[in-house]
């Protein structure tokens, strides 16, 4: 009995060409960065493709600066846009490295949990994290993200960012997870301007109940806020009394990871 075509919708056609050319872009990159150089014929016989398919996928990754050709070698290596990748890439990467001490001393000093996150459009992403003594490790934060406008980290990158970026990062709607969390957008801007006028933030019950946090913000050489450092613990542990107190601790800490990405804060020039 013959076996029953399988029937593929054109959309569904496309979205397959689409990521085998995805593919072979990446295994170009790839043969490139092995062989420091190759051409078209050595790069299709490696695919085991025609070279026009190479060409072609050569064809758009020269006009984005992925690769480049020699000068009448007709070879190709790889350009100065993947330079740019890697610069974004080993950015992160050291920020993660400079601040990581950092965290596990606020941890420790603290006795709560402590992350540091950036920013992802209406979102944080926790990046780096240590566990106080008075913590009980169920879960780790890193590399989870939750909205921007129910954390203490997320309130600190908001408040950095100007009116054009605040509206377009957070887009139309501010989501509720608790009673406590700020859905109205008048009320969130009152309190990045709180924010921005104290130099912490911090949240109440917010993202879920039973949970505060205090955040600090983290500067690059050039006096860019490029990150957040929080503490967050149990509300009957890390209190509205105990905010102050844990903010101090907590911008001390972001200052020392700013100081080590080559911050320099100008208040204290003569």
């Amino acid at each position: 009995m013959p076996r029953p075509e399988s029937r593929t919708t054109p959309e569904d056609g496309g979205r397959s060409a689409s990521v085998q050319s995805v593919d072979r872009a990446l295994l170009v990159m790839e043969i490139l960065a092995t062989n420091g150089q190759a051409g078209v014929t050595e790069i299709a016989a490696e695919l085991g493709v025609h070279k026009s398919t190479v060409s072609r996928i050569i064809s758009v990754l020269e006009a984005r600066g992925y690769v480049e050709q020699l000068a009448d070698r007709g070879k190709y290596r790889l350009g100065f846009a993947i330079a740019r990748l890697a610069r974004a890439t080993s950015g992160q990467l050291d920020l993660v490295k400079q601040s990581q001490a950092a965290c596990d001393a606020l941890a420790l000093e603290s006795g709560e949990t402590t992350n540091l996150a950036v920013l992802d459009g209406d979102r944080i992403v926790n990046v780096a994290e240590a566990i106080g003594p008075a913590g009980i490790a169920l879960r780790t934060w890193v590399g989870q993200s939750c909205p921007a406008h129910t954390t203490s980290s997320g309130k600190v990158l908001l408040a950095a960012l100007d009116d054009a970026q605040l509206r377009e990062s957070l887009g139309t709607r501010l989501e509720s997870f608790t009673d406590a969390t700020i859905t109205a957008r008048s009320a969130l801007q009152a309190e990045l301007a709180v924010v921005r006028e104290q130099g912490w933030a911090c949240v109440r019950e917010e993202l879920e109940v039973g949970l505060n946090a205090v955040a600090a913000p983290v500067y690059d050489a050039s006096g860019r806020v490029v990150a957040a450092l929080s503490v967050s613990g149990p509300s009957y542990r890390l209190g509205e009394n105990e905010f102050e107190a844990t903010a101090k601790r907590t911008i001390a800490a972001a200052e020392t990871i700013s100081r080590r990405l080559g911050w320099i804060d100008v208040s204290t020039r003569p």
